[in-house]
């Protein structure tokens, strides 16, 4: 796995500029504030990928939020839905704490990766297609320099799931059509693509892939009761199976 090409990669999605309504959206949020946050210096800016260089496992969410991400500037960090998520992970073995606050707060995962289709934090956590299509191309090269090591994804909600299937299309696996459709515990197997730039044998280091449907973390569901945390660690253990990582029977 190539970790100076991921971290790049990381320095290039934070100084992106692509999207005239969120780039003026985030930086507002950075500017007025929530109370609750208002000595705090808001990141304002895209969020990158977080994680090892060599996941395993890559969970895909939708963007980051307005005083979560974008005011920490790491994915899914200091949120309810952040808290959900991390929590989970933590009880699934995946994370060394069930908690994630700030940037440095100690907390490291262990084989998965977190990341989402859109990098900026939209008014009302909606992206539009179009620009959920023209951050495209970062998911994309993620999952490129993720492809020797990665072997599961876990999409959360529908958004991120048909932002996901054309860049995993593009980054060499095939996608199935139709297309499959999302669904909470949906299961989905792609092969390697054989017609890959790289000749018969597909992109070097490319094998098959395990796609798994999650509810999203947000919480609308979560309060409601329509995602529980028995169900989300249910789907990450079964990814983290399905991408060979190692975690303790359920008590």
């Amino acid at each position: 796995m190539d970790g100076d090409g991921l971290a790049e990669l990381d320095a290039r999605i934070t100084g992106c500029r692509a999207c005239p309504r969120l780039v003026e959206w985030r930086e507002e949020v950075a500017r007025t504030k929530r109370a609750a946050f208002a000595d705090q210096t808001y990141w304002g800016r895209p969020v990158p990928g977080f994680g090892p260089s060599d996941a395993a496992l890559l969970i895909v969410g939708l963007a980051p939020a307005a005083h979560g991400g974008n005011r920490t500037g790491r994915m899914f960090t200091g949120d309810r839905s952040g808290e959900v998520l991390y929590a989970a992970l933590h009880d699934v073995g995946l994370a060394s704490r069930g908690t994630s606050v700030s940037v440095d707060d100690g907390l490291e995962l262990y084989g998965v990766r977190v990341t989402s289709p859109v990098h900026c934090a939209p008014p009302a956590n909606k992206p539009t297609p179009t620009e959920r299509d023209t951050c495209r191309p970062w998911l994309v090269r993620e999952l490129e320099l993720l492809r020797p090591s990665l072997r599961a994804v876990v999409v959360l909600g529908a958004f991120g799931w048909q932002a996901a299937l054309p860049a995993l299309a593009e980054a060499g696996w095939t996608v199935p059509r139709p297309r499959p459709v999302f669904a909470h515990g949906a299961h989905v197997l792609l092969d390697a693509r054989l017609d890959g730039p790289d000749g018969p044998e597909g992109p070097e280091g490319l094998k098959g892939l395990e796609l798994f449907g999650c509810f999203h973390v947000s919480q609308r569901n979560t309060f409601t009761g329509r995602l529980t945390p028995a169900m989300l660690r249910d789907v990450l253990r079964t990814a983290a199976r399905a991408a060979g990582l190692t975690t303790p029977d359920p008590g």
